[in-house]
């Protein structure tokens, strides 16, 4: 998978022998050292040299067989069904090609002219079983593919079938015949003791040069690059190129922490930044994809957003760590009211929540049905509750209703338009609900005004959005709001935390300035 910046980062030719110095440091284990001497004096001899690390050929040879290519084919059908005519290409008015383009595309008929054909890639991987012949790879690798075939270092090749995949984090399980072939395997690492800087190396099919070998360390841990939901990446500078998707990233000891998986390039080639799927996160989802096919996880069933500096402010945090609960989904395992929207969850099963990322996560690598304590921020106030975990459905249409946290009535008969922070608020009433297409079930104070370049204005609140409750306190009236801002303001705090429904009713916390 190749991540292509808008602008190129080099441009000039200057640009390829800094391309080319790049490309030299992502295969070179170390610097060495070199005395240049000097015209005007001599060279200085009993300076020592600085020696690179021992040769990784012994290490290569061992695990090059365990490492195989990945040929799928896949068969495109023409536009009208099995075969459907080309479409023909869009010229320029009086272009001289064009009588040509109308007497051969004129003349295509469906189901004769465009007959389906087969288009082919290429991906690595890596034996895990010999016993059983099972073969890791990338999803991307095999996705839609009609035929699979593992292609191994002494030119033979078998067939393979799909045992399982798992779109989310981009990894499939294959199975080969072991009776067909001896096989080499190799086994998982601790991806989660690597550290920045330790050597790394990758093997795989770049470019289809099988059993390419390329060295480098361990740039970075724990990447986000928006691939996917749980994106938690070892990043390497060890040079990774299109048919590297899916092999082994190995440490100095000849185990797997990492599976080779995308590369951010202006080129389509490696400029030192790929990144790999960690071991700790690839070994479950494997081991589930060949017990069930599937992955099976856990599920809390909450809408979350990031906690930000205004939002902890508000809440009278110190910090603005965590995951801001933005709304319970209804029928989910927090249903009951454990869990409430406003809460922030701190650390989950005894894993701190630093960010937003870490609670998907840390829930979906947890078994379903299990239960597990969860510790939370409820008014400023640290609690813990145990929550048993359902399973996230994939396939589910799961409605989402999102819980206030009080469901009182009150009499707003009397109630009048309040200005507050630049918001003019009314009564959510059965005319004003029809007025501006507001969702029966949502609950609140009425925004019926926005003011042009106020505080809420900023923040993209609008007519027709609902207040539902401020700094984690319901609120029904106009008056309601007024007296919350007022006495957050008494208190000393800066922002007011405001929980804000849609028309249709969908929440979404916000922090405004009551300066």
């Amino acid at each position: 998978m190749v991540f292509t910046p808008r602008r190129p980062i080099f441009r000039s030719a200057t640009a390829a022998i800094a391309l080319i110095a790049l490309s030299a440091t992502s295969v070179t284990p170390a610097f060495v050292t070199v005395a240049v001497a000097q015209s005007a004096q001599p060279a200085q001899s009993a300076q020592p040299r600085a020696q690179g690390p021992a040769s990784v050929a012994d290490l290569a040879e061992g695990l090059l067989d365990a490492v195989v290519n990945i040929s799928t084919s896949q068969t495109v059908k023409g536009q009208d069904g099995d075969s459907g005519p080309v479409p023909m290409p869009k010229v320029p008015e009086g272009s001289p090609f064009q009588e040509f383009f109308d007497e051969y595309f004129g003349k295509q008929e469906p189901g004769k002219n465009n007959p389906s054909r087969k288009v082919q890639s290429l991906g690595s991987g890596f034996v895990i079983d010999a016993e059983q012949g099972i073969v890791v790879t990338n999803n991307h690798v095999i996705a839609d593919a009609d035929d699979i075939e593992v292609n191994f270092t002494d030119g033979s090749k078998l067939k393979a079938e799909l045992v399982g995949k798992d779109t989310k984090t981009d990894l499939a399980v294959l199975k080969v015949d072991p009776k067909k072939h001896k096989l080499v395997a190799v086994k998982f690492g601790d991806s989660s003791k690597a550290r920045i800087g330790d050597w790394v190396m990758a093997i795989g099919n770049p470019f289809g040069l099988g059993g390419t070998v390329t060295v480098g360390i361990v740039s970075a841990r724990n990447r986000d690059i928006n691939s996917g939901p749980y994106d938690n990446f070892i990043q390497t500078d060890a040079a990774i190129n299109r048919g590297n998707s899916g092999g082994p990233l190995f440490d100095m000891y000849g185990q797997v922490i990492g599976i080779n998986t995308a590369i951010i390039s202006p080129t389509g080639g490696s400029i030192g930044i790929g990144f790999a799927i960690p071991a700790e996160l690839a070994a479950g989802v494997i081991q589930q994809l060949r017990d069930h096919g599937e992955v099976q996880r856990g599920w809390l069933g909450v809408r979350i957003q990031p906690v930000t500096d205004d939002i902890a402010e508000s809440l009278g945090m110190t910090s603005s760590k965590g995951a801001l609960v933005a709304g319970i989904i209804d029928g989910g395992p927090v249903a009951n009211g454990a869990i409430l929207a406003g809460d922030v969850i701190t650390k989950f099963d005894g894993k701190p929540v630093n960010n937003v990322k870490d609670l998907p996560r840390a829930v979906a690598e947890s078994p379903v049905g299990k239960e597990v304590d969860v510790v939370v921020v409820r008014k400023g106030k640290e609690q813990t509750v145990k929550i048993t975990l359902g399973r996230l459905e994939d396939t589910a249409d799961a409605k989402t209703k999102e819980k206030s946290q009080s469901q009182t009535d009150q009499d707003e008969d009397s109630a009048q338009d309040v200005d507050v922070l630049g918001m003019t608020l009314g009564v959510l009433d059965d005319d004003t609900r029809k007025e501006f297409g507001i969702a029966k079930e949502v609950e609140g104070v009425l925004i019926t005004e926005v003011q042009a370049q106020s505080v809420a204005a900023n923040k993209r609140i609008e007519a027709g959005d609902v207040i539902v409750d401020i700094a984690q306190e319901a609120v029904k009236t106009p008056e309601d709001v007024a007296a919350r801002i007022e006495k957050l303001r008494d208190e000393g705090r800066k922002n007011a935390l405001l929980m804000v429904a849609s028309k249709t009713g969908e929440l979404r916390f916000v922090t405004l300035q009551m300066n």
